[in-house]
């Protein structure tokens, strides 16, 4: 019992050693703490607001035992400390707002706007629908951009644009006698003009939705003859809509079961237009108008404006 005693005597002298030992350490911290402020000009000391007056040793441990040890952050940042902080918050705000500003001024070329208006006009033409299957992609509201990009891409959108290397005229690439056959299925006047923005508007649509959804076509031999378009393969409706259902009717040419929504899918299908629409378009230059399609209210998108950059024709504001 009696070597019990002494082990429990010995403990508690240990305990009672260590504790004055981290007592000691707590109120040399606590007094350098405090030397520390009081030297700051300018800045009151609040330690003796939270602690009281400073006083015996035997004070101080009871405040650093009922209150916890003093921590220098509850005085809060000094001056140097705030002015730094406010100085990093303006410059991060200055750094938006020229952001915000510089994104604000991109816009895409002032003739867009200009064949915006020619295609308000071009797509009041019904007959600018494929036929039989009645796709108007190029002229549907949520992308008739198809039509202004496109020629963008092309002709700088100039429609008296003359490439005398192709013979290519006007806003689409086709030729005069191709415009005029597309343009007796329009109800165009005649001869169809290839510098006439609006009808090189409708013969454009009206091609580009005869891309999509196919067409039915007097063959050789007076037969009509069934063209599927691009919505004809299961393969790609997989990709332009995610599913590879078809549907189809005799006579029509098969058309995606599920509707075009997505930008993506949509973007997908602007590319594989382009390609037939463009003849001998590089797949690059595809792409490019799928970006372009994608971010028609976002001409600010650095893609685009590195793609504005490689029309010569094509000049637009930074």
């Amino acid at each position: 019992m009696r070597a019990n005693s002494e082990n429990s005597v010995r403990q508690k002298s240990q305990r009672l050693a260590d504790l004055k030992s981290q007592t000691a350490e707590l109120e040399r911290e606590l007094h350098d703490v405090r030397t520390l402020l009081s030297s700051k000009r300018h800045q009151p000391d609040d330690s003796a607001a939270y602690y009281g007056p400073v006083s015996s040793p035997t004070s101080r441990t009871e405040t650093l035992i009922n209150l916890g040890r003093y921590n220098s952050y509850r005085t809060g940042l000094s001056r140097g400390h705030k002015a730094a902080i406010g100085l990093v918050i303006l410059a991060a705000f200055i750094v938006g707002v020229v952001i915000m500003l510089s994104g604000g001024k991109a816009s895409w070329p002032s003739s867009v706007a200009t064949v915006q208006s020619q295609i308000t006009t071009a797509c009041q033409n019904p007959d600018v629908v494929s036929e039989p299957d009645q796709v108007n992609f190029a002229c549907d509201q949520a992308t008739r951009q198809i039509l202004w990009v496109f020629a963008l891409m092309t002709s700088g959108d100039n429609p008296n644009f003359n490439d005398p290397a192709t013979g290519r005229l006007g806003l689409e690439p086709i030729t005069p006698a191709q415009g005029g056959q597309v343009g007796w299925s329009l109800n165009l006047h005649h001869p169809y003009n290839p510098f006439n923005p609006i009808d090189s508007l409708q013969v454009a649509a009206r091609a580009i939705n005869s891309i999509i959804g196919g067409a039915t076509v007097t063959g050789t031999n007076g037969d009509s003859v069934i063209q599927p378009g691009l919505e004809g393969s299961t393969a790609n409706c997989l990709r332009y809509t995610g599913s590879a259902a078809l549907t189809s009717r005799a006579g029509f040419p098969p058309l995606c079961a599920r509707p075009l929504s997505s930008v993506a899918g949509q973007g997908e299908l602007v590319a594989d237009v382009y390609q037939r629409w463009m003849v001998g378009a590089a797949p690059g230059a595809a792409q490019d108008a799928a970006v372009l399609f994608e971010n028609s209210n976002n001409p600010g998108d650095p893609q685009v404006q590195a793609i504005l950059r490689q029309f010569p024709g094509a000049k637009h504001p930074a």
